[in-house]
């Protein structure tokens, strides 16, 4: 018999690793289905809520978050394209990329959580992001995701141009940051279990199926 796992995947739009951390447990649910099956639910969460429109460079700004050098970055920036790579994910991140900010993302995303299409629209918001360097705070570029993603892109433009469900996600924010989640990607596994990171596929596939035999 196989035990159903409730996954809530909290992360953002920003974060390369969450991508990373995405697609490790992705694969690492389908080496597991002998045990289990489980319903993601993406959460959101802002790295950088007072990020203005526009972004900001992406090597000024993780020098000024982390005190990281040049050389500190473009190491750091390698040694993630590498590991999306390793999972079939393209990552085309240099120099000249920017961090921007990702709030109407998150309220896109809450929407197509009732829609029935939240695990597209996010994977298709990390490609426009990551991928095609795109800004993810462009209600242009966020609109053809979601249309990427199969849901209606006259709905999805409506969304954003009202506004809608922007209590709905700061409300959920504060959610996971008073339950101790400051750092992501958070993985919470039927309310109790967290892991934190992006693991590699196998720490993901045997921390799902100790917790299924669990119960």
């Amino acid at each position: 018999m196989t035990a159903h796992l409730k996954i809530d995947f909290v992360s953002d739009i920003a974060c390369p690793w969450c991508i990373i951390g995405l697609r490790a447990l992705e694969e690492a649910l389908v080496r597991a289905t002998d045990a289990l099956d489980a319903e993601i639910v993406f959460q959101p969460f802002e790295l950088n809520p007072a990020m203005p429109a526009g972004g900001q460079n992406i090597g000024e700004h993780i020098a000024e978050k982390y005190g990281a050098t040049p050389e500190q970055s473009a190491a750091n920036r390698a040694m993630i394209v590498d590991r999306a790579r390793e999972l079939g994910f393209t990552m085309a991140m240099t120099e000249t990329s920017r961090i921007y900010n990702t709030f109407d993302a998150h309220r896109l995303l809450h929407w197509a959580q009732i829609e029935g299409g939240q695990a597209a629209l996010k994977h298709a918001l990390f490609t426009a992001n990551f991928t095609g360097n795109a800004d993810p705070g462009d209600h242009r570029v966020l609109v053809d995701a979601a249309a990427k993603a199969g849901l209606d892109p006259v709905a999805a433009e409506e969304v954003l141009r009202s506004g809608r469900y922007a209590d709905e996600v700061r409300a959920a924010e504060e959610l996971w940051r008073a339950r101790g989640i400051n750092a992501v990607p958070a993985i919470v596994i039927n309310d109790r279990h967290l892991i934190s990171g992006g693991q590699p596929v196998e720490v993901f596939e045997q921390a799902l199926r100790q917790i299924a035999a669990a119960g």
